[in-house]
């Protein structure tokens, strides 16, 4: 397999500057142009939710990599440059400025939007979502002056923001349309134990309660938030974290397999074999799910960064293997540090090792006997163990897992693969 001579990036997210180093520290000589339709330097997404809204946190955006690694890696990037088209057939990409690009491969690293709330008064002034520098900013020079704030969903992003809005002494209420916190990541066990939390905190959390729209304080200002119970609830800031959606927009109009997000293979690869894509915008078949999914985390887009450098270079060793790491998370929320190795699933039998009330914790998820998932609340330890135990597939008995007397660590560095 002859290397590619140019290779252009869209995207300067977490998976686009990833690739540019794998593809510089695989040998790769061509040119590397990247693409970000944002006029910031390449910055790191995921403090925009946490130290950057704390009271006296970080002043600026941290850099996904220094200055000069661009310059070494002899990177052509294009910032505040939107691609408009892609032609497949002669293997251009329109730019938003005119320009046209050439690419023997094309990788697509577009990430995801945040998705619009669908109710009355959405277009209010002090509404935002969380994802860009820009709306971080917005965010932050409100809250120097809010007096109360609505969050619109108990994800990652929404009470991580409730948590940094508490700490500054700002009244929060939390709607949430289902019936614990962060439903769709965690098992009902840390669920509750988050909702607890956030209580112990002084956060208002309405759980089975969604939103229904907001009112206006008449000069096009949010003034409050009305909940399908009907209860009002003053803000005039609200956060609205309800989910993402796939940047899949340029691929569905190159003819590209759209299925729950850009559709690709176990090399990362699209239905054209010229362009891949990786990160929040890709659903991939995984080996720990067992089905097609979509994952958004910075490890998913690094692993996969570097597995599309491999591929694009023919460099797997014997085999070539599908991508198959280990998807793995984290949040802060307060004080309370969340970690998620693996992938649960509703009907899993869980196991607690060590005491919720304590505050450090971890949930042991096991699908027809094999462990498939830990939650470790406040655990750090057995968050790594948990992560060699599914990585190397060394299994652990429920019981094991449920012993404190049982040694973990040890245990887990029998595994064969390291994390």
């Amino acid at each position: 397999m002859s290397a590619p001579a140019r290779i252009v990036i869209v995207g300067n997210g977490q998976a686009g500057i990833q690739l540019v180093d794998s593809l510089r520290a695989g040998g790769f000589a061509g040119t590397i142009t990247v693409v970000g339709e944002e006029e910031h330097f390449p910055y790191q997404r995921p403090p925009l939710s946490k130290d950057y809204l704390a009271a006296g946190g970080t002043p600026g955006p941290l850099p996904l990599r220094a200055r000069q690694f661009f310059a070494g890696a002899r990177v052509e990037s294009l910032q505040g440059v939107a691609v408009t088209g892609i032609d497949r057939a002669n293997r251009t990409v329109a730019l938003s400025d005119g320009t046209v690009l050439g690419y023997d491969k094309l990788v697509l690293a577009t990430g995801a939007a945040n998705r619009a709330l669908g109710v009355p008064g959405a277009g209010l002034g002090g509404i935002f979502t969380l994802r860009t520098l820009a709306e971080a900013e917005a965010i932050r020079r409100r809250l120097e002056a809010v007096r109360s704030a609505v969050v619109v969903g108990a994800g990652f992003i929404g009470l991580e923001f409730a948590a940094a809005a508490r700490a500054r002494g700002i009244p929060v209420t939390v709607l949430e349309y289902a019936s614990r916190p962060m439903a769709r990541a965690l098992t009902p066990v840390t669920g509750a134990w988050f909702a607890n939390a956030h209580r112990r905190m002084g956060t208002v959390l309405r759980l089975d309660e969604g939103i229904a729209g907001f009112a206006s304080d008449g000069a096009g200002n949010v003034e409050a938030a009305v909940s399908t119970s009907g209860e009002t609830y003053p803000a005039d800031l609200v956060l609205a974290g309800v989910g993402v959606v796939p940047r899949t927009e340029l691929a569905e109009s190159a003819g590209l397999a759209v299925e729950n997000g850009i559709a690709v293979d176990g090399q990362l690869r699209t239905s054209d074999p010229h362009i891949y894509a990786l990160g929040d915008c890709a659903s991939y078949p995984s080996a720990h799910a067992g089905t097609r999914i979509r994952l958004e985390s910075v490890q998913n887009a690094t692993d996969q960064a570097r597995h599309a450098a491999r591929s694009i270079l023919g460099t797997h060793s014997p085999g070539t293997p599908d991508y198959a790491e280990l998807p793995w998370f984290w949040s802060q929320q307060g004080t309370a540090k969340l970690q998620i190795a693996g992938l649960s699933a509703p009907d899993d039998r869980t196991v607690v090792r060590g005491d919720p009330g304590t505050g450090r914790f971890s949930v042991f998820c096991y699908r027809q006997g094999t462990l498939a998932a830990v939650e470790s609340v406040n655990q750090p330890a057995d968050h790594l163990a948990a992560r060699r135990l599914l990585a190397g597939g060394l299994p652990l008995a429920p019981e094991q897992a449920a012993d404190l007397g049982f040694d973990l660590k040890a245990h887990s560095r029998q595994a064969p693969a390291a994390v």
